[in-house]
């Protein structure tokens, strides 16, 4: 029957109660699932969309809301229960993608994330002693065992850790860099940024492409803080470029009586074939700097966090600044760290370690696979074109961005669907697949998938390419 009166109240008598609803089978099974509260939450939203419906006149949509209540009211619980971080098969071939979390951890390190988060743990507690213990016992013993290091310590993200050292050592006092190290460490983070907020002052030294141990020591003064050396992180420059060895920079900061302070980003451990042109943490030690900070979850392969090693003054007027408790990390994070790293210590790293085992690889080993799978989509699909191309993966996350890593590529075009159509459907699929688009073809590369990932990878390359 049409609203007569023009005030929509004749559609509004088609919608239910939120009791109404409440006392149906339907409802109490949803309540049952999700939570009274939910339910309540979620059917109110729909009730007030439909209001505002009928105040623009919309009167057929208020009527397909009422009709399929159960079905929309079901479908957003559903929605909103699902968790939004989700596992995604990452076959780009960029190892330490930051996009896509940095690092996995291996299974075995995982396993140990999971027993120490399910349970109480002796994190700041001495079980011999019967007392109140120290967390740094745990994986920076570890770690402090492994570089030969005086003194650690760990904090949130690499950043953090730098902030840390450098408003403990330099607050109020200059730091000197060289213009060619002030990089953007991604996301907008800038190296001037992030020592503005340690409360000490930037001192550019040198020019961009060329700075030389004469432009430190004239910069010195009775202000200076301290000396950072910054890892270029994701570019690099080439040609007509100078900058001082860390040893003469570390002398030079030693006869000055001042801090010299490495960050050198991508945290390798020890050398992997293939990045011999980067610097180890211990390398960066033995050359004299005072204290080197590093990311945790580059090239080391572990948990996300920012540590730092180097001597132990350093180390303790660090964890004594009250920024440190901010900063610092929990006991799963600890978990994972010291997980990874007996790994190094026991010399498993390239079997156990993901992001080692993945660079390991050689491209013999990544083209047998790409071979299997370009065959099982050729007979599964025979309306895609699929190659295996030659190609390179990236170390990924800001460390060795000129290295390219010989590998095999999978190379699928279809008739009708275009490489970004795929590409998307891929991304849509459960497990999420991310891909690479490249010369008008869809681009995969298997030194990013683990072996165990490789049956759901060519369940949804079949899904998305026979439109099942």
């Amino acid at each position: 029957m049409a609203d007569t009166r023009g005030d929509g109240s004749d559609v509004r008598r088609r919608l239910p109660s939120v009791d109404e609803v409440l006392r149906q089978d339907w409802a109490r099974a949803l309540e049952e699932r999700h939570g009274r509260a939910s339910v309540l939450r979620h059917l109110r939203a729909i009730l007030d969309e439909a209001r505002e419906s009928i105040s623009r006149g919309d009167s057929a949509a208020v009527a397909q809301i009422a009709a399929s209540l159960a079905g929309r009211l079901a479908q957003r619980l559903e929605r909103a229960a699902a968790p939004s971080l989700v596992p995604v098969i990452n076959a780009t071939g960029v190892v330490i993608h930051t996009n896509l979390g940095r690092a996995p951890l291996s299974p075995e390190a995982a396993a140990r994330v999971a027993e120490l988060a399910s349970s109480y743990s002796n994190l700041e507690y001495d079980l011999e002693a019967g007392d109140r213990g120290d967390r740094e016992v745990h994986a920076e013993a570890r770690l402090r065992e492994l570089l030969g290091a005086e003194g650690t310590v760990v904090v949130n993200n690499n950043a953090a850790a730098v902030l840390l050292a450098v408003n403990t050592l330099a607050e109020g006092r200059e730091v000197l860099v060289s213009r060619g190290e002030l990089v953007e460490i991604g996301g907008s983070f800038r190296i001037p940024d992030v020592i503005g907020k340690s409360g000490a002052t930037l001192r550019e030294v040198g020019t961009t492409n060329r700075t030389r141990l004469s432009d430190y020591r004239a910069a010195l003064g009775p202000n200076t803080g301290l000396i950072l050396k910054v890892h270029p992180s994701n570019f690099r420059i080439v040609g007509f470029t100078e900058s001082p060895p860390p040893a003469d920079l570390a002398a030079l900061a030693r006869g000055a009586g001042v801090a010299f302070v490495e960050d050198l980003g991508s945290g390798l451990l020890s050398p992997l074939p293939g990045l011999e042109g980067e610097r180890t943490v211990a390398d960066s030690l033995a050359t004299g700097v005072d204290l080197v900070t590093f990311s945790g979850d580059k090239l080391l392969g572990g948990p996300q966090a920012g540590l730092a090693a180097g001597r132990r003054t350093l180390t303790d007027a660090m964890r004594r600044n009250p920024l440190y408790r901010a900063l610092r990390v929990d006991k799963m994070t600890l978990a994972a760290l010291d997980a990874v790293l007996a790994d190094h210590e026991g010399g498993r790293n390239a079997e156990r370690v993901p992001v080692q085992r993945m660079l390991g690889l050689d491209a013999a080993a990544v083209r047998g696979r790409a071979q299997a799978l370009a065959d099982g989509l050729r007979a599964a699909c025979p309306q895609a074109r699929v190659d295996v191309w030659e190609g390179s993966s990236a170390v990924g996350g800001g460390a060795a961005p000129t290295l390219e890593i010989p590998t095999a590529l999978v190379a699928v075009g279809h008739a009708v669907l275009g490489p970004e159509r795929l590409a998307g459907a891929l991304r849509s699929g459960d497990p999420p697949v991310v891909a690479r688009v490249a010369d008008d073809r869809l681009i995969l590369d298997l030194r990013t998938v683990r072996p165990e990932e490789e049956p759901a990878l060519r369940r949804s390359l079949i899904r998305v390419l026979t439109g099942g």
